[in-house]
Parts: structure tokens; C-alpha cells; sequence
């Protein structure tokens, strides 16, 4: 279920209304403040943005805390799980006395704790064709960082039915990748961006890959990652930089290696939109 308080649902595909920052937030966000590429103007959009993150686990935790820190004015969290021991070596938006509490909860009191200026809406169940809809209405960018094939199809889809971005990551034992997904615009070119499923077109045979639970995982590279995400999100969100639309990319953590691939629209795609 989710609280009683929702987003609005207007200015789904656009960031807005713009409210001016109070002298607290101006001392706070100074230092974007003072990068040409942000400034006052681009940390009024963080204030206006509501953004929906899946998971509040090990990627979930610094796209959170650092869209948090950023000054992201609504953050929603879709999390149906709890805290548990074996959480802390990498969900580190938890701490040993929130053990047992839903995720939701641990993590919003710790946004709260870091940045009071946050609206925080909690969804406790786990995210779904069935709740998308819901959960989408209002938000205007969503992150996923959950940890299971399902529930990032369903994300993709439901991004794309929107119309709003999508960042979208995943980890491995030492290894991890990311994406911006926005197959609802078409560039200069004529050929819409790539989707979810011109990349992975299909899930992968049940125990093909292992859940981190089966195979391990170690627990800095999910920050490595979801801090990349959360950047991907700012530069979404601000108009900053060159999103990764159409780059999967790729670390690994024991070579301390990036690598980019180029990916694009199938055509059994293109002549579907048609």
C-alpha cells in the first residue's frame, strides 16, 4: 500500500512549476549553484522534480541519499521488503537499528535526516504491471534499481507508456551496467531512441544468472553504481551533460574498467511504431 499522500499528476513529462529557493536551500546547494551548468535556474528543477526510485536496497541506497543530498524535491520509494543483517554490507541507507523495518521506512528517515527539504512518498508493494499506473502518476522520472528481471520489464514498459525517462541499472559479482531509456522521442534522424527491450529483448532463462543471494556480491560496486545512476538522473533532470540514451555502460571493478557499448532500435520495433 502506499501512504495517503500522492504526487500531483500534473506536469508528468515536464519538470515544474519552479519555486524559488529559500535562503537555506540557496546555502546548502551552493556549490551546484556555482557550476554554469546547474546554477540557481538548474537546482529549481531538482526542487520541482519527483522522481520514483525502485528499490531502496544496494543501488537504491546512494541513488536516494545523493538525489536527496541534490535537493531532488520528491523522492518516491517502491520497496515491499525489510531490512535484515545481511542488507548492511552494501544497503547502506540502513543501519543496524532499522533491522526488521520496511525498507521504505528505514530509508525515509534517513533522507529525512540528511535533507528536511524532501517530500518522501512510500510505496510498500512490490512494483508491477499491475501498480504501475499508480505508482507512476505524478512522478516524472523513474530509476530502477531493483534486482530481478520482472520487475525491470515492468518498469521499462510502464517508463515507456509514460513518457518519461528511465535510468535503469544492474550488478553482478564485480561487475555492474547502466542506461537512460526515453523510446518515446525520436531524434534528428528519424529513428526512435531505443527501448528496454531492443536491448534485452527477452529475460533470461530462470537460473541462468544468480541473485546476488546465490552468487554474492561486493558491496562498494552497487555504489559505484547507483551513484552513476543518481548522476545520469541529475543531468536527466537539469539538461546538463549527454545522457547515456542509446550507451549501455559497463564497469568492471576488478579490471577498474569502463567500457561503452552503442545500442539501437530493433527493427521489428521501428515498423511496430510505425
Amino acid at each position: 500500500m502506499s501512504d495517503s499522500t500522492s504526487p500531483d499528476a500534473s506536469g508528468r513529462d515536464n519538470i515544474g512549476p519552479m519555486e524559488p529557493l529559500s535562503p537555506d536551500e540557496i546555502a546548502r546547494y551552493h556549490r551546484h549553484i556555482l557550476l554554469p551548468e546547474v546554477g540557481g535556474a538548474g537546482q529549481q528543477k531538482l526542487k520541482a522534480a519527483r522522481v520514483l526510485v525502485i528499490g531502496a536496497g544496494g543501488l537504491g541506497a546512494p541513488i536516494l541519499q545523493y538525489l536527496a543530498a541534490a535537493g531532488v524535491g520528491t523522492l518516491g520509494i517502491a520497496d515491499d521488503d525489510r531490512v535484515s543483517l545481511s542488507n548492511l554490507q552494501r544497503q547502506v541507507i540502513h543501519d543496524s537499528g532499522t533491522i526488521g523495518e520496511l525498507k521504505t521506512e528505514s530509508a525515509a528517515q534517513a533522507i529525512a535526516r540528511l535533507n528536511p527539504h524532501i517530500r518522501i512518498i512510500r510505496f510498500t508493494e512490490r512494483f508491477s504491471p499491475e501498480v504501475a499506473r499508480q505508482h507512476l502518476s505524478g512522478f516524472n522520472l523513474l530509476i530502477d534499481g531493483s534486482d530481478n528481471f520482472d520487475t525491470r520489464y515492468a518498469a521499462a514498459d510502464a517508463a515507456e507508456a509514460a513518457r518519461i525517462p528511465l535510468v535503469t541499472g544492474a550488478v553482478g559479482r564485480f561487475d555492474g551496467s547502466l542506461t537512460v531509456l526515453k523510446p518515446y522521442e525520436t531524434p534528428e534522424d528519424g529513428t526512435p531512441n531505443p527501448g528496454y527491450r531492443d536491448l534485452f529483448p527477452e529475460a533470461p532463462p530462470a537460473g541462468l544468472i544468480p541473485a546476488c543471494a546465490e552468487a554474492g556480491v561486493i558491496g562498494a560496486l552497487t555504489g559505484v553504481i547507483g551513484t552513476l545512476m543518481a548522476m545520469e538522473a541529475i543531468k536527466l533532470i537539469t539538461g546538463a551533460g549527454e545522457p547515456l540514451i542509446g550507451r549501455l555502460l559497463l564497469y568492471d571493478a576488478l579490471s577498474a574498467r569502463f567500457d561503452t557499448i552503442k545500442y539501437k532500435r530493433r527493427r521489428a520495433r521501428q515498423n511496430k511504431t510505425a
